[in-house]
């Protein structure tokens, strides 16, 4: 009995270590986070801060929400049918009396949000805002102007998609396909209408 105890620890403990030695490095099946695919951790000058410095993949996202913004607000200001205005009607009521306090908790949010949900899991990344129901209610979200329909999500998807590119992510590429995945998956509790 003695000897088979001795026999089961030791092949555990050989086990164990096999296990622990191996991560994902060393895994070539393992694809690595698509905000390590951005840059990650890597901190870099941060463009918009003069002195600070901004991990790689924080910056990347904050580029493509901003772009994502601006794209919006275009087609806003084109007068075209079905554009996006009407969801984001008061933060632009706010930006258009030059208040761009909410504007900026959008980006910062929606920054946060995708840093985290995608492999930025350092502190600065924590999303601490409405979960995607809430935040997409008008009657919950006073930022929301109305509720989303599939086209109108299917628009917003375009936009990142086009904002992603406007940032050198090539839509060809399985980096872009993954963004567009991670878009996907929260269409339901997006569209409520």
């Amino acid at each position: 009995m003695r000897n088979y105890s001795k026999i089961t620890l030791s092949v555990l403990l050989i086990a164990s270590a096999a296990f622990t030695s191996c991560s994902k490095d060393d895994d070539p099946e393992v694809k690595a986070s698509i905000y390590a695919r951005l840059g990650g951790t890597t901190m870099v000058a941060d463009p918009d801060n003069s002195g600070q410095m901004i991990e790689q993949g924080r910056l990347s996202f904050r580029k493509v929400v901003n772009s994502t913004v601006g794209l919006i607000v275009a087609d806003v200001q084109s007068d075209a049918s079905g554009n996006l205005g009407a969801h984001f009607a008061p933060v632009l009521a706010e930006v258009g009396a030059d208040n761009t306090t909410n504007l900026a908790i959008l980006v910062d949010n929606l920054t946060d949000f995708f840093s985290y949900n995608t492999g930025g899991t350092n502190a600065v990344n924590m999303y601490t805002g409405l979960n995607m129901i809430d935040a997409h209610d008008p009657a919950k979200n006073p930022r929301m102007g109305t509720k989303s329909s599939n086209a109108d999500y299917t628009k917003f998807v375009g936009y990142v998609g086009a904002a992603a590119n406007a940032n050198g992510v090539a839509s060809n590429t399985e980096l872009y396909t993954d963004i567009v995945a991670v878009l996907e998956s929260l269409r339901t509790p997006i569209v409520q209408k």
